[in-house]
């Protein structure tokens, strides 16, 4: 399970997060709701330890992640997948490269990188894109190439930092199915960070709201949809202050 235990982070005066506490079951997907600048995608960091929190733990089954130094944080980053926003593949490697690369620091032989290579890229259905570079696909399918890079680790958590930002509507609903699909197939437990609320309503076991540095409303997406919460009404109506 990840948990976020009243954490809290300060850049100099400013306060991005105030006390978060929230938990992620194991086998489940929450989502992540909030305004721009609300402090998601950092909050998602800090599960793997690129950013610390000022105050507070966060925690991952039975790991005080913030406590983790360097080197005790690569046995944990192996169990972690993350999904870029904008994927983060290096561009002078052809996507194949691109997957290879976490597998040959796992220590794994040369078939079986092999065989999670083509797998990974067949679930996205990207089966034949292994040898073409990353500048050669759409946004799309760069951030499909990101997601096979995650599943071919075979993660216990996946994080997903705005998975369907830039992209058109059905392109969106391919990647609700591939999220879907992943955490179906592979059992894993998710985090997703995302604007769409169509999106999140579709992926999500769970939604949590991050508003003013604080979580304002968790719940199923039945319970969020019913909330009267003038707060979460708002942003799910996106209404103007």
């Amino acid at each position: 399970m990840i948990r976020f235990d009243e954490v809290q982070l300060r850049f100099g005066d400013h306060v991005v997060l105030d006390g978060v506490t929230l938990d992620v079951p194991d086998g489940s997907t929450t989502v992540l709701l909030g305004r721009s600048g609300a402090g998601k995608s950092v909050l998602l960091k800090q599960v793997v330890g690129l950013i610390r929190p000022t105050a507070g733990a966060v925690w991952v089954d039975d790991l005080r992640v913030d406590t983790l130094d360097r080197e005790a944080l690569v046995p944990l980053r192996r169990q972690v997948g993350y999904v870029f926003q904008f994927a983060a593949l290096f561009d002078s490697m052809t996507c194949a490269e691109n997957l290879r690369l976490g597998l040959v620091r796992q220590g794994l032989g040369e078939g079986e990188i092999a065989e999670r290579v083509g797998a990974a890229l067949a679930m996205v259905g990207l089966a034949d894109v292994g040898e073409r570079f990353p500048a050669e696909l759409s946004g799309g399918m760069r951030k499909r190439v990101g997601i096979a890079r995650a599943v071919a680790l075979r993660p216990r958590y996946i994080l997903w930092d705005e998975p369907t930002t830039g992209l058109d509507p059905v392109t969106t609903a391919t990647m609700d199915l591939l999220i879907q699909r992943v955490a179906r197939d592979l059992g894993v437990t998710s985090v997703v960070v995302t604007h769409d609320l169509r999106s999140a309503f579709t992926v999500g076991d769970r939604i949590a709201l991050l508003h003013e540095g604080r979580i304002r409303a968790h719940g199923t997406p039945d319970e969020i949809r019913a909330s009267e919460d003038p707060v979460v009404r708002q942003f799910i109506e996106g209404r103007p202050e």
